[in-house]
């Protein structure tokens, strides 16, 4: 039997990965990173994030397994990462002291905020029902997406002025936090 694709399932799963990115909901973290770094690479940050999930998708377990590392494990360092840039953001205050700016596509941008644990867990657990190649396709239209919306950054910053971009700053690091002390209760058992 030949290669088929079934679009309905491409659909279904493009939706469950939007919905864990999250690369809307992210926007006040991603400008706050921004801010922060001076820049933003966007084709940089998506190619990256792009590699990590699909190399996660097809030997992450193992990956995890050989280093001793469980899933849990995995999303609790993710939750740490988040609780830092929720405070980032919420405080006004900078923790990171990396003074290399282009650093910001690759972490935290690439990985944890847009192929976190909650994107790599959901694609292990996927995994289980649908097709892998509806898999790679979803995850290569939420890539797309991602790219697009860090590419034009600046119109969504410029709609928004400073004082929306501060309000919304407040107000999603305080979701941050609470994503990020969920997923470290969740896995760790308290």
């Amino acid at each position: 039997m030949g290669f088929s694709l079934d679009f309905i399932e491409i659909l279904k799963v493009s939706m469950i990965l939007f919905a864990v990115i999250d690369i809307i909901g992210s926007i006040p973290v991603i400008i706050n990173l921004k801010q922060s770094s001076g820049k933003i690479q966007a084709f940089k940050a998506s190619w990256v994030s792009m590699l990590i999930m699909l190399v996660f998708l097809f030997v992450g377990e193992s990956i995890l397994d050989i280093i001793g590392v469980s899933i849990g494990d995995f999303a609790i360092a993710g939750s740490i990462v988040l609780f830092f840039i929720a405070l980032e953001m919420i405080l006004g205050i900078k923790i990171s002291r990396d003074d290399i700016p282009d650093s910001v596509s690759i972490v935290p941008l690439a990985f944890p905020l847009i192929a976190g644990t909650g994107t790599l867990t959901t694609l292990l657990s996927i995994r289980a029902e649908y097709s892998l190649s509806s898999i790679i396709i979803a995850i290569l239209l939420n890539v797309i997406v991602v790219y697009f919306v860090l590419k034009y950054l600046y119109l969504i910053e410029k709609r928004l002025g400073l004082g929306g971009i501060a309000i919304l700053k407040k107000i999603f690091g305080i979701i941050v936090l609470a994503l990020a002390i969920k997923l470290f209760r969740t896995h760790s058992g308290l």
